[in-house]
């Protein structure tokens, strides 16, 4: 199996990408945090930092651009090939309402002409490859047949299905029929990303689909970063390597924010998702929560590691 680490926009960037290589090496590709081309068609600095080759040293990157414009999608794919990279990811799976609303990620699925006339220009125009993570549809899964005909028009390095719809958002559960059918009907490889949340979550995901060799997994990951170990080998994370994990994360945006709230905002952000495999965590989040500088929120942290366990077996949304 490969394991693929899906972006999360503001919190899987080159520090945490760094940090989770470091400590837990079992990643085959990373996917960034999504680039918008914009007007003077360059990449901001931020997002240049983050895509930086210096940045992600030994890290096999794949770097996400959101547009439903094919000459910004070009040009961009451009400017990264110059960088190094051999390979790009469209994202139209985004379910953001501020992203849908201007017809980019999973809004511009509804668009299926203009999808396939966008699809075919840069297709037409690189020579990068590019994958594509893509939600079934925008209103209804029904709509996934008419894509996958639209897909399967194009060779693409895989194509990342995760079976919501943008209505959907995070809701309902992943429709599994949709993507059983998606696994007859695609010419192209086919990556399974949705709700692998626990190790049982995976070994069922596995029974049911045996013939899938690639998955993407990102929540269930920032809430356990032990979770891969826990699927390869059994492996439950301790308490010494989580703590030095996290500070690990902590003392890098520390070194890159000149203000405690930087930091803060960063750290914070991340524990909405690590509390849940910890023992009695929504009482300690808010203390952490409440720190207004560095110390009061280590001191929230510490109290945390120091009371608590981690449960085996728990995940995001699964507290025990």
């Amino acid at each position: 199996m490969k394991y693929y680490f899906a972006p999360m926009e503001g919190i899987t960037g080159h520090i945490y990408r760094n940090a989770y290589e470091k400590f837990f090496h079992n990643i085959d590709k990373y996917f960034t945090p999504f680039i918008i081309p914009n007007e003077s068609k360059r990449l901001n600095t931020k997002e240049l930092i983050d895509v930086l080759p210096e940045n992600n040293k030994g890290i096999s990157i794949v770097p996400q651009i959101l547009t439903n414009d094919s000459e910004g999608f070009i040009l961009t794919s451009k400017k990264l090939q110059e960088l190094g990279y051999s390979e790009i990811n469209l994202n139209l799976g985004c379910p953001s309402g501020t992203v849908v609303g201007k017809g980019r990620g999973s809004g511009f699925l509804a668009k299926r002409e203009e999808l396939d006339k966008f699809l075919y220009e840069i297709f037409e125009k690189n020579n990068i490859k590019i994958s594509i993570k893509t939600r079934i549809g925008k209103d209804s899964r029904d709509e996934f047949y008419d894509l996958i005909q639209i897909y399967n028009k194009y060779p693409l390095e895989e194509l990342i299905i995760h079976p919501r719809t943008q209505k959907d958002f995070y809701g309902n559960k992943p429709d599994w029929e949709v993507f059983k059918d998606a696994l007859s009907l695609s010419n192209n490889p086919v990556c399974y990303n949705g709700d692998i949340f626990t190790n049982d979550n995976y070994t069922k995901f596995t029974n049911l689909f045996p013939e899938v060799d690639r998955i993407m997994i990102g929540r269930g990951i920032l809430a356990n970063p032990g979770l891969i170990n826990e699927i390869i080998g059994n492996d439950m994370i301790s308490k010494e390597k989580m703590k030095a994990f996290h500070d690990e994360i902590l003392n890098a945006y520390i070194d890159l924010y000149p203000e405690d709230i930087g930091a803060l905002f960063k750290m914070k952000e991340l524990w909405s998702y690590m509390i849940y495999i910890f023992s009695n965590g929504k009482e300690y989040l808010k203390n952490i929560r409440r720190g207004k500088n560095i110390e009061e929120y280590k001191e929230g942290v510490y109290s945390l590691f120091s009371e608590q366990e981690i449960i085996k077996g728990a995940g995001l949304f699964k507290e025990h």
